[in-house]
């Protein structure tokens, strides 16, 4: 995706993988119907999307946002990390260009100077750190990391809890927060100036204890970095069932519905965590629920 300018914030995608995976694994419920619909605007570059549940896959892109702005060079969220070990198989001891992905595009690892993540999910964490001399250490030396205080404190006190999260908070959180470059904040933090002239959060809780957005207007329209709250574009026609890996699916549920009716009413440019070709694009009601228009590359 080439870089998409918003006033003084410019935007680059940093592609980790695509990771398919069934889709009634995912999203029990869907049905035909379901299908027929979303084939109306969401058209996959393979055979991702079939006419029958059972054989439809969720292919979920994986990658970074770096903003530029005032001089700053930010991440949101940091994908899933090399030789790190997992209890998911598809993820465990992973190997992937993501570095080489980043300089691609400009940008060294010394470069960032800010790393905000929308939680603190396995796959939104990983490339905090990178594995040195057996050691753990932060992968962007000269930047502080902003970790959610609700997210941060769960893990601290449910151990025991969701696995593979687990195992990520204790190999790309826990080592940043020991080298000094971790920061806790609440979920309506002002990372740069101010709201409506910055980069703030706003909460988006369900998906985890502390899930948030990424919000940045800066002279231009306002975008989204929604990270997790909609993971596949078929959770905008079906935002009422339980996704795999919400903490709270109940409240998953009405924070996806907000998050698009706020996103569709005022016109916001989305930046997902997870949808494939640009990712980036808009929300649009559609009857009953809602559509996405994925962002034109000129």
């Amino acid at each position: 995706m080439k870089p998409i300018t918003l006033g003084r914030m410019r935007v680059h995608k940093i592609h980790e993988m695509d990771s398919p995976t069934p889709m009634l694994a995912n999203l029990p419920g869907v049905e035909p119907a379901d299908l027929v619909r979303l084939k109306q605007w969401y058209t996959a570059p393979d055979d991702e999307i079939t006419d029958d549940p059972e054989t439809s896959m969720m292919t979920f892109g994986v990658h970074s946002w770096v903003i530029e702005v005032d001089g700053q060079t930010i991440l949101v969220d940091s994908c899933c990390g090399n030789h790190k070990n997992r209890s998911i198989p598809e993820v465990h001891q992973m190997d992937t260009r993501y570095l080489e992905n980043l300089r691609a595009v400009g940008f060294a690892p010394e470069d960032i100077d800010l790393v905000m993540c929308t939680h603190l999910h396995f796959d939104h964490v990983g490339w905090n750190t990178r594995l040195e001399n057996g050691k753990w250490v932060p992968t962007f030396p000269n930047a502080k990391y902003l970790f959610g205080r609700k997210d941060y404190d769960y893990f601290v006190t449910n151990p025991e809890g969701e696995e593979v999260h687990q195992e990520a908070f204790l190999d790309s959180i826990l080592p940043v927060m020991d080298a000094g470059q971790g920061i806790l904040v609440d979920e309506n933090h002002v990372a740069h100036r101010e709201i409506g002239n910055g980069i703030w959060l706003e909460p988006a809780f369900g998906h985890s204890p502390g899930n948030v957005t990424v919000h940045g207007q800066c002279g231009a329209e306002e975008a989204i970095f929604w990270g997790d709250v909609i993971h596949h574009p078929l959770q905008m026609i079906r935002f009422d069932l339980p996704f795999a890996f919400d903490a709270d699916p109940a409240a998953a549920s009405l924070t996806r519905q907000r998050v698009m009716r706020k996103a569709a009413e005022e016109d916001l440019l989305c930046f997902p965590a997870h949808f494939r070709l640009t990712s980036a694009g808009k929300v649009r009601a559609d009857g009953d629920v809602f559509r996405y228009e994925w962002w034109k590359e000129g």
